[in-house]
């Protein structure tokens, strides 16, 4: 394994933000990772905030230099990023895992997954840059207040501060999505889907607009199984229309496309979902 000095950063549009700092104060800003706690102090953590991981090992000059740089700089934003150190030497096993070559280098990970990273004693201008692109916007820090709001249930108060993340970055997906989810719950339809429109398709966003179309079956008129599935589905009564919707399935070529927006409304975290899902397999296949 060689000291290297090649840089791969990639942009990721992020900037520093000093109130974020204070809430992690109290955060360690530092560890020693190892092939024993790896998993837990780097891949989980990372869910919560990120974490850059410096390979390095002892007899490497140019980490010796790189080191203290990014000890700094976790130092000075406070547990706004968790630095991780590994000694490639003493956990040859994770430094496998990630196929090092050449030391030190430097893996950013966020949301439990590697994100970026670059290679070699990079000056502290580029480090900063790095690393601040990982931490959260305002925009980002206030679509987290917000949400907080929306699950305290002051909605007047949460759809404010989602509209003021997304004045600041009209690209904050968690802005947009919790002002489509509220605009919903609002009865608010058509401004929700236009709200939503520009990060579809997103999971999430495609589960408020199905479920703005099932409410909107309420007004389905008129016989037929698939008609009368629609109007228990938007009573509630999920077991029952989605019974229906696979009774319909040999005679209405829309009950599939029916099923389908009721799974994306209710989300594949309920069981009936994962059920009917099967069910519709068998039937179709």
């Amino acid at each position: 394994m060689a000291c290297g000095a090649r840089v791969t950063i990639r942009s990721t549009g992020k900037v520093n933000d000093v109130a974020q700092a204070e809430i992690l104060q109290h955060e360690p800003v530092v560890i020693d990772a190892t092939d024993a706690n790896f998993t837990e102090a780097v891949v989980e953590e990372s869910k919560r905030r990120p974490v850059v991981v410096d390979l390095w090992a002892a007899w490497c000059g140019p980490c010796r230099v790189l080191g203290p740089i990014l000890e700094k700089a976790a130092q000075e934003r406070g547990g706004q990023f968790l630095l991780a150190k590994l000694d490639v030497d003493s956990n040859p096993y994770t430094a496998g895992r990630f196929g090092v070559q050449s030391i030190p280098t430097v893996v950013a990970f966020k949301d439990g997954n590697p994100i970026d990273g670059f290679i070699g004693a990079v000056p502290e201008p580029m480090v900063n840059e790095f690393i601040d692109r990982l931490l959260p916007t305002e925009a980002d820090l206030d679509a987290t207040r917000a949400r907080e709001s929306e699950l305290e249930g002051d909605l007047v108060d949460a759809e404010s501060t989602y509209r003021a993340a997304l004045e600041a970055e009209d690209s904050n997906r968690d802005a947009r999505l919790g002002l489509g989810r509220i605009l919903a719950d609002t009865a608010r339809d058509d401004e929700a889907r236009e709200v939503l429109a520009p990060i579809l398709p997103d999971p999430e966003a495609d589960g408020v607009i199905a479920g703005i179309d099932v409410r909107s079956w309420a007004n389905v008129e008129g016989p037929g199984t698939l008609a009368s599935a629609k109007r228990l589905a938007a009573q509630g009564r999920h077991r029952e229309a989605l019974d229906g919707m696979l009774g319909a399935l040999g005679d209405d070529p829309e009950a599939r496309a029916a099923m389908l927006t009721m799974f994306a409304a209710l989300g594949d975290q309920e069981p009936i979902v994962g059920e009917y899902r099967r069910r519709l397999a068998n039937a179709l296949f």
